[in-house]
């Protein structure tokens, strides 16, 4: 093995040109340089593959004794390594910062998801540069990058296709290839994607047979061979992060229908089963107890019988979710093996990013947005029951019930959010790496936490953490390497100390010890009451005899639990965990949150074949009254379709011309429509078309009158019977002069919706209006910008 000539601990790496012998003539016999050679990693570096699935418990995939059919894990597993001591941070987000940084979420800015960013430090969302990230920093020693699927990572007012791209993969992020989206969740029929930065629609419909976690694999294939092909010698990093298993629950119909009837006993008989697979399979101690259910969470007898073949069908379509998505990861490493490098590929299969999400509501969801937004009671048992066939299909934006994500966190407490019980923050990982790791089959069982992935990595590569990165000197990394681990199986656990927060859920973990409290119930994201953080009740825990947090010692180790608790203390005030924050809706307010805004004032002005716009990058029309002004050019024979959408089909609103003439209409999660239109056509020529809304007031999500206007004169009126108060959707956007993703309104279809006259502005204002209903074309920038 020759030498590594580089000094890597500054990146990029500077260039050291060696001083010789200059010529004058190139001819002479004495002219002699050293070859050019491409940077690389030091020899024997390793190809890396790091597969994080979303939103998937411990006790969901068959590799761990769950249910849900995850063969190609399985076979990773028989050639690698299971560890069943593997943690997150109980959210996506922070899992993914922690994760590609080495640092603890607070450390790099994200406590909580971007959504709900603060000027806190720990919960800002901003990234520090003295934390570069690992493919960044493998980029800069001769890897090439990619990374395929979700990025929640991206602050919210940085999220539109303007940028900034400093948190965007293939921006600032150190992968040279990106192909996926930003954001916490997409449809996985009809995602909003980009190709680096540039957004990009699907290469198929929904009835062409496209679904993103197929698209997400056919790219990462694709890209993996091209590499090999073009550049053997150059090993490479590749994130594959499909949005999948997140709600909402989109999958192929047949690979739900192989689940047919195996949930029919329920979620209670579901937890003893794999409880005793478990222990069968050895990836729990024979000792280990299953935890009991909490009150919190109702028992299956308890839920009504007319609605458990729905709750029936929630599960079977996630368990074939899991199953389509762990067989588009076998494809990714087939690819891999393939090409012959499968031999020095160090593969971490991190099945879950938290533990399982009971953000479904008790009953689950058709769509998810409806609990988002306190509006779950629409969907009621009667509704559920007559959308049961389309769970799962392009009609539904669904999620499963709370019970369901308890069972396949078995056997912890808890669930997806809760940091302080194992259910939210251990995930069952694979290592498999045929030339570090000569045990196959193999299971470890030292504390390791997501942090520790990328120093593992480094260090498996033979790179030192650098000191300085583009100019900025660096802190280190707060993850332990879990290399010993590979080759000694009892080694003594390196890891010994690890604080855990989510959103006044905390916990402490400390050689064996884990002190923690639950402060707030995943499920009730809007309302209830939260108790002060100082009345929280702690429990004790010990891990060494007790690997399920199945009984707390609290009362028996006062004087340990006070040291875990101050021990927590420290940590958290080293790492940026204070102040402690448990707000949620206040917190989806830029204002009350103290992030940054991309728009400022109370009117945008927008143009056509604008589009891919987040909720976040257009003026706030909720809970408010607001107009829509559009000045259009219709041709002889009228114009036809969308002036502006925002949202789609499972929430939103739209102001478009249908037959000639104008239409408002106001979508309730899908599930509630309003529409209101003109008496008469937009005549041929230059025109403003308005929509006035005038908020009742008296709370969030009320309801409103329309007004519609043709240059300023009133040519229709209704009425919407109630808003959607904090969020149309994760994944759809705004568009001018079309709509991309799903249709605000059945009267049209993304693909025609194209507005076929010319758009030459479109106004949004939620302040007051004093331009009678008609805006002065030459006035329209002067008040935009005095409103700015």
């Amino acid at each position: 093995m020759n030498p590594d000539r580089h000094a890597r601990t500054m990146l990029p790496i500077p260039d050291r040109p060696a001083p010789g012998l200059t010529t004058y003539d190139a001819k002479d016999p004495d002219t002699a340089y050293p070859p050019i050679e491409p940077l690389l990693p030091p020899d024997g570096a390793p190809n890396v593959l790091i597969v994080l699935i979303d939103d998937v418990g411990f006790g969901a995939s068959s590799a761990f004794g769950g249910p849900c059919q995850t063969p190609n894990a399985e076979k990773l597993a028989a050639g690698g390594l299971k560890y069943n001591r593997f943690h997150t941070t109980a959210l996506c987000a922070p899992t993914r910062q922690a994760m590609l940084t080495g640092r603890n979420h607070h450390s790099v800015g994200m406590g909580s998801i971007t959504e709900t960013a603060t000027s806190a430090p720990g919960n800002s969302s901003l990234r520090p540069n003295t934390k570069a990230p690992l493919a960044m920093t493998l980029k800069l020693n001769g890897y090439s990058t990619a990374q395929f699927g979700k990025c929640h990572e991206v602050p919210v007012w940085q999220s539109s296709p303007m940028g900034p791209f400093d948190a965007w993969p293939s921006g600032g992020g150190g992968f040279e290839t990106f192909y996926g989206f930003i954001g916490g969740e997409n449809n996985q029929w009809d995602p909003a994607l980009y190709n680096g930065t540039t957004p990009v629609e699907p290469p198929a419909t929904p009835e062409e047979g496209y679904h993103l976690t197929e698209d997400l694999a056919d790219h990462a294939v694709s890209w993996i061979r091209s590499q090999k092909a073009l550049m053997p010698d150059k090993p490479f990093f590749v994130y594959f992060a499909p949005g999948a298993t997140h709600a909402p629950h989109h999958v192929p119909k047949e690979w739900a229908d192989k689940y047919r009837g195996k949930f029919a006993d329920g979620w209670d008989v579901q937890r003893e089963r794999t409880f005793a697979r478990q222990k069968e399979m050895g990836v729990i101690p024979a000792d280990a107890e299953l935890t009991p259910r909490h009150a919190e969470i109702p028992a299956w007898d308890d839920m009504p019988d007319d609605l458990k073949p729905v709750l029936e069908r929630e599960m079977e379509i996630y368990a074939g979710f899991l199953e389509h998505t762990d067989h588009h990861v076998g494809r990714v490493i087939d690819a891999i093996d393939d090409l012959g490098a499968l031999e020095n590929t160090l593969i971490y299969y991190i099945i879950g990013d938290n533990g399982a999400s009971a953000e479904g509501t008790l009953n689950g969801a058709f769509n998810e947005m409806a609990n988002f937004n306190g509006m779950a009671a629409l969907e009621t048992p009667e509704f559920m029951r007559s959308k049961m066939d389309e769970f799962g299909t392009p009609s539904s934006y669904n999620h499963y019930a709370v019970g369901w994500a308890h069972a396949m966190d078995t056997p912890f407490q808890w669930t997806k959010q809760v940091a302080s019980h194992w259910g939210g923050t251990r995930n069952g990982t694979i290592v498999h790496w045929p030339a570090g790791i000569t045990e196959q089959g193999g299971l470890r069982s030292q504390f390791t936490h997501c942090i520790d992935v990328a120093p593992t990595i480094l260090e498996a590569a033979g790179i030192p953490e650098p000191t300085m990165v583009n100019g900025v000197q660096q802190s280190p990394m707060e993850g332990t390497s879990m290399l010993y681990s590979f080759r000694e199986p009892d080694a003594a656990e390196r890891h010994e100390l690890q604080y855990f927060e989510m959103a006044g859920n905390r916990g402490l973990y400390f050689k064996g010890w884990s002190a923690v409290t639950k402060h707030r119930t995943p499920w009730e994201l809007v309302g209830g009451t939260l108790v002060a953080f100082d009345d929280d009740v702690w429990e004790l825990y010990d891990g060494n005899a007790d690997y399920s947090q199945a009984r707390d010692l609290a009362a028996e180790h006062p004087d340990r639990l006070h040291h875990l608790q101050r021990l927590w203390l420290i940590e958290a005030t080293k790492y940026n965990v204070l102040p402690l924050d448990d707000r949620l809706i206040e917190r989806a307010n830029p204002d009350i949150a103290g992030r940054p805004t991309l728009i400022r004032g109370n009117t945008q002005l927008l143009y056509a074949g604008m589009g891919r716009l987040s909720e976040n990058s257009v003026v706030s029309i909720k809970n408010k009254s607001f107009s829509v002004t559009a000045e259009v050019d219709v041709p002889e024979g009228g114009a036809n379709g969308v002036i502006i959408a925002q949202g789609g089909r499972f929430g939103g609103w739209s102001v478009y011309l249908t037959g000639g003439a104008a239409k408002f209409v106001y979508n309730v999660l899908g599930i509630q429509e309003f529409a209101i239109e003109a008496d008469r056509l937009v005549p041929a020529g230059t025109h403003q078309v308005r929509v006035e809304f005038a908020y009742d007031g008296g709370g969030l999500g009320k309801g409103g009158d329309v007004t519609l206007y043709y240059d300023g004169d009133a040519v229709g009126t209704g009425r919407v019977g109630a808003t959607q108060p904090l969020v149309f959707s994760a994944d759809e956007t705004t568009d001018i002069g079309y709509e991309s993703g799903t249709a605000v309104s059945p009267d049209y279809t993304p693909q025609s919706s194209r507005f076929t006259g010319t758009i030459n502005w479109v106004q949004i204002d939620t302040g007051d209006d004093d331009h009678d209903h008609l805006i002065d074309p030459e006035e329209r920038m002067r008040i935009t910008m005095a409103r700015q």
